[in-house]
Order: structure tokens, then sequence, then C-alpha cells
């Protein structure tokens, strides 16, 4: 029987390592060997340190989670890894699947989506978090030479910005408080402003902060019946907002955009294959290596969420090693 080690967060903020024994394969299965796997800190710091409503237990839930979120439990979002057994024609086929951190997993073969011969491994595991930035695009319903301004330059954030500036012809600018991402953001091709200084009202803002600052600032940032796509997911957060300034005369709009669920005027034609092929056609993108700014050994990764527990993170793209 093959044994795997997975990362399980025993209790709030308490990371540790368990071997597990993989189930035997069934029809349909496979085995599947990780090669790497992407860190989403938002949404996996408030899932790791117990920030989770009660009520959103079952909404949250994702696909092959160990546990629940009163702990112990596993979690994460984006593996990449070759089949080792399973359907004979698809062995040694490298896939991409939503999967915990853990260096050997069985899954549903249907769950698996095989990658083009020409998208490196690496770059691959951006796929998650890129689909959610497609989804906020298709939520924005985006035009043509619109001034649109990114709040908050992280894993979701310069994916967005990547998308606007590469594919709308638009007049992107970028925030963040921290002078870290200031510099990424700069060294990544994008125009940084500062709130504080910044004349110019802008037609939409994409919020990925997942702070109540940053959401005022994109509400405050856009002009007459502006836009704001809330992509921040606040756990057990309170967020707390002015709305007695510009918010109601300008007729302004705060727009939710979450990953599960294809735009309703868009589901008739798109499911989620459809959409997993776009971003995947998007990632033949060599630009996209650029959005991988950290690279930690598996073995390394409980010491990466001891640092995301009391720290916002400083970085862009966090990728997870396993050989």
């Amino acid at each position: 029987m093959t044994e795997a080690r997975s990362l399980w967060f025993q209790a709030p903020g308490q990371p540790l390592f368990s071997r597990e024994h993989l189930p035997s394969l069934k029809k349909g299965w496979c085995e599947i060997q990780t090669l790497f796997s992407a860190v989403s800190p938002g949404t996996e710091r408030l899932v790791l340190t117990g920030k989770i409503p009660l009520s959103q237990y079952k909404e949250m839930k994702c696909p092959y989670m160990g546990g629940d979120f009163s702990f112990p439990i596993k979690y994460g979002y984006s593996v990449v890894g070759i089949i080792k057994k399973g359907p004979r024609k698809r062995i040694g086929e490298r896939i991409h699947v939503i999967h915990p951190h853990q260096d050997r997993c069985v899954v549903r073969t249907q769950d698996t989506y095989p990658l083009p011969s020409h998208i490196p491994s690496q770059r691959a595991v951006l796929a998650s978090n890129l689909e959610t930035a497609v989804n906020a695009m298709w939520d924005s319903e985006i035009r043509l030479g619109e001034k649109v301004l990114v709040v908050g330059f992280g894993s979701i954030g310069s994916l967005i910005a990547r998308l606007v500036q590469d594919n709308f012809g638009t007049d992107v600018k970028v925030v963040d408080t921290l002078p870290d991402k200031r510099k990424m953001a700069q060294s990544m091709g994008f125009d940084v402003v500062y709130p504080h200084k910044n004349s110019t009202l802008f037609d939409l803002a994409f919020h990925t902060s997942g702070t109540s600052q940053g959401l005022q600032t994109s509400i405050n940032s856009v002009s007459q019946e502006g836009r704001v796509i809330e992509l921040s997911w606040y756990g057990t957060q309170k967020v707390h907002l002015s709305l007695g300034e510009s918010f109601h005369k300008g007729r302004k709009k705060i727009i939710s955009s979450q990953v599960s669920r294809i735009p309703a005027e868009l589901q008739s034609r798109w499911d989620l294959r459809r959409r997993k092929k776009l971003v995947f056609d998007l990632l033949e993108d060599s630009v996209f290596d650029s959005h991988i700014t950290h690279r930690i050994p598996f073995l390394e990764l409980p010491r990466l969420f001891q640092k995301f527990k009391n720290h916002s993170s400083k970085g862009v793209g966090y990728l997870i090693e396993y050989t």
C-alpha cells in the first residue's frame, strides 16, 4: 500500500506533516505523484487560522479536503503532477488537479486536466488562481479603453493586472501598501500609484487586498457610476466602510466575484472545462513565469504558513516544489 505525506493543521495556525496510506485504486481513479503545488495566501490563511464562518463550511469545502474547518484539516487548491497508476493510456501524463498539499494522492481521473506539452509544470500551478482572475474579468464587463485600478498586488491581483494590461488596451494602475510588492509590480511592467497622491478617477477597480482600507480605496478611486469588483474574502473578519461620501451620490457599484460559479449570462455557453481550457491557452505566454516570485521546498511549507499566520504575504506567487 502506497504511503503519502500531507500537510495538516491540527489546530488553528499549527501546521504538521502527516503520513497516510493511499486508498486502493478503483475504476475511474488514478494515483498522482505531485511535482508542484501553489499557495493562495489570502484564503488559505483564513482557513488555516480558523476564521471560516460556520455558515460557510459547506460552501468553502474544496475537492479532496481532509477533516473539516473545526480542525484538524488539510486544504489546498492547485496541484500539478504525473499520473503513476490508473488508465493505461494516461500513465505518465502531466496533469493539473485541485487537491490539498500532498506528495502523492488518489483522485478521480475525470477531475484531472491534461497539461499541454509546451506549458511548463511550474507555470501550470497558476491555473487555479488564473481561473479566479478570468471570472473577475467576466464579472467586471470590462470595456476597451477604460481606466482600471487593481488594489492589492498579490497572487490574484497580479494576474488580473496582467490580463487587463495584455488583452484590453486599457490603462491599468496598481496600488499596494507594501513597498516590496510595489517594487515587484514595477519590475513586472506595471505602473504603481499612491492613493493619497493620485487625482485620477478610474472607471473600474478590482479589489484583492482583503482589507477594509483596500475596499475603501477602491470605492473612493472610481468615478461616477464606477464599478468595484470585490474578490477579497474576509471570513469572520468584519469590514468597516465609509459610505457617506461619494458612494451614493456617485451611484457606484460593488460587485462580488467568486470563482466557483460562472456568471449567469455565460452559463448557457461556458462550463468549467471550457474555462479551464481558456486558462491554459492564456498560460502559453511565458510572461506568467514572472508571477511566481517564491519557490519553497515541500518540507518547508509549515514554516511558510507560520509566517502567514502573523504577517501578510510579501510575495506574489508561491510555488511549492516536491522533488
